[in-house]
C-alpha cells in the first residue's frame, strides 16, 4: 500500500501508536498543498486549524491549484481529514515565498500533533524553475536562501510554542530540515527529538565534518527509494535506509510510490546498482569542478531557460517546438568561451559515464563540442 492507503487504514491516535517515519512522509507530502487561504500564517494570531476542518469544497480548488499529481493529493487530503489518527492535528504558521531575484523557493507549515509535540514540515522543490535552480545552487553555494529562511522559520515557531520539536521534509525540504536543525538556536536544538529527510539532497563535504552536524547526526532519519537520484546528490556520509518503490528510476522520488507494510515502510537492502553507478558518476563529476565552474555551468543553463520565458516546468510542454528554437538561439548568443566551457563540461560528464561502463568499444566516441550548435 502507499501513503494514502496507510492514512485510510490507521485507526489509532498518536497516544496509542507513536509517531513514525511513515507519518513523517505523510505530513511532508501534505505540505506541498497550498494552505495560504485556509491555514494561519507565521505572523497571524489566529487559532490553528484542524486538518479535519480543511475539508470544505470551496477551498479545495485553490489548495490543489498547480500541485503536482492533484488526483493523489486530493485523495490524501480527504483521507487525512477523515482519519482518526490525523484529523485532529492542528496546522499553523504557514509560510510560502517565491523570489526569482534571490532564486529562492520556500514553504513550510507547522503541525501541532498534540499539546506536547509539533512537527515542522518544509516543502520540497515545486514545479518552478527557480526551485530547481536553488537545488542545483547547493553544489556551489552554502547556505542557499531557502536554507537560511528555514532556520529563521524554525526559531520563530519554537519561540511561539513550547513543544518538543520534529522537523522534516521531502526532497529539498529534507535538506532544509537537517540544515535548520543544525543552525537553529542551541536552546531550540535541544528540544528537537527527530529530523526526517525523505530523499533529500545531501551537503557539501565540509558540512559533514563540522561540529554542528555531528551534534544532530544521531537524530537524523534519512530514507531513500531504491533508485534515488535526488537524495544521493552531494551525498557522501549521511546514513540512510532504503525503501521499496513501485515506480521506475527517477519516478521513485514520488512519495506516493513508496511501499508501506502495515505501519512501516517496506525496506530493501540498498539502492540499485544502476542508481549507485549513476550517482557515483555525477558526484565525481561535480567534485572535479571548482565552485566557480559549477556556478558558471548551472547559471548558463538557467539563463537559457529564463530567456525563453520558462517559469514553471509545465511551460516547456506549451509550444515546445517554438521554445526549442528559442533555446537554440539563446545558446548561439552565449559568448564563445562560455559556450565552449559548457559543452566541454557536458562532454566530460559523458566521457566519465562511458569510462565507468568499461565498454572499450566506446572509448573513441567523439565528445560534444560547442561548434556543433
Amino acid at each position: 500500500m502507499n501513503i494514502v492507503d496507510y492514512v485510510e487504514s490507521q485507526m489509532e491516535d498518536f497516544k496509542t501508536a507513536t509517531f513514525n517515519r511513515v507519518d513523517s512522509l505523510v505530513l511532508s507530502q501534505f505540505s506541498y498543498i497550498h494552505f495560504n487561504k485556509v491555514v494561519p500564517g507565521l505572523e497571524d494570531a489566529e487559532e490553528p486549524v484542524r486538518i479535519g476542518d480543511l475539508l470544505k469544497a470551496e477551498h479545495i480548488p485553490h489548495m490543489l491549484y498547480n500541485v503536482r499529481d492533484p488526483k493523489s493529493n486530493h485523495k490524501l487530503l480527504l483521507a487525512l481529514g477523515m482519519s482518526p489518527r490525523f484529523r485532529d492535528i492542528c496546522m499553523c504558521c504557514y509560510s510560502d515565498s517565491l523570489d526569482i531575484t534571490l532564486q529562492k523557493q520556500f514553504a513550510a507549515v507547522t503541525y501541532l500533533i498534540d499539546d506536547k509535540t509539533a512537527y515542522i514540515a518544509y516543502r520540497g522543490t515545486d514545479a518552478t524553475l527557480v526551485g530547481w535552480k536553488e537545488d542545483f545552487n547547493m553544489a556551489f553555494i552554502s547556505p542557499v536562501p531557502a536554507q537560511q529562511e528555514g532556520v529563521l522559520y524554525l526559531n520563530a515557531v519554537a519561540q511561539r510554542f513550547p513543544h518538543a520539536l520534529m522537523v522534516g521534509g521531502h526532497s529539498k525540504g529534507g535538506n532544509i530540515a537537517v540544515y535548520s536543525a543544525m543552525e537553529c538556536n542551541q536552546s531550540i536544538q535541544d528540544r528537537i527529538v527527530g529530523i526526517y529527510s525523505h530523499d533529500g539532497p545531501g551537503f557539501r563535504d565540509e558540512i559533514f565534518v563540522s561540529e554542528k552536524y555531528t551534534k544532530i547526526k544521531d537524530k537524523i532519519h534519512k530514507t531513500l527509494p531504491q533508485s534515488s537520484l535526488v537524495g544521493m546528490l552531494l551525498q557522501h556520509q549521511e546514513d540512510y535506509i532504503v525503501v521499496e518503490s513501485n515506480e521506475f528510476w527517477i519516478m521513485q522520488h514520488d512519495p506516493f510510490s513508496w511501499v508501506i507494510d502495515k505501519t512501516d515502510f517496506l525496506y530493501t537492502q540498498g539502492i540499485t546498482k544502476d542508481a549507485e553507478y549513476i550517482n557515483t558518476v555525477i558526484n565525481e563529476w561535480l567534485s572535479s569542478l571548482s565552485d566557480e565552474k559549477r556556478e558558471l555551468f548551472i547559471s548558463t543553463l538557467y539563463s537559457v531557460f529564463e530567456s525563453i520565458g520558462v517559469v514553471n516546468f509545465s511551460d516547456l510542454t506549451e509550444d515546445w517546438n517554438v521554445k526549442a528554437l528559442k533555446a537554440l538561439e539563446a545558446i548561439r548568443g552565449i559568448d564563445s568561451e562560455t559556450k565552449h566551457f559548457v559543452f566541454d563540461t557536458i562532454g566530460s560528464l559523458l566521457e566519465l559515464y562511458i569510462k565507468k561502463l568499461h565498454f572499450s568499444r566506446f572509448s573513441n566516441l567523439p565528445l560534444l563540442h560547442h561548434q556543433d550548435v
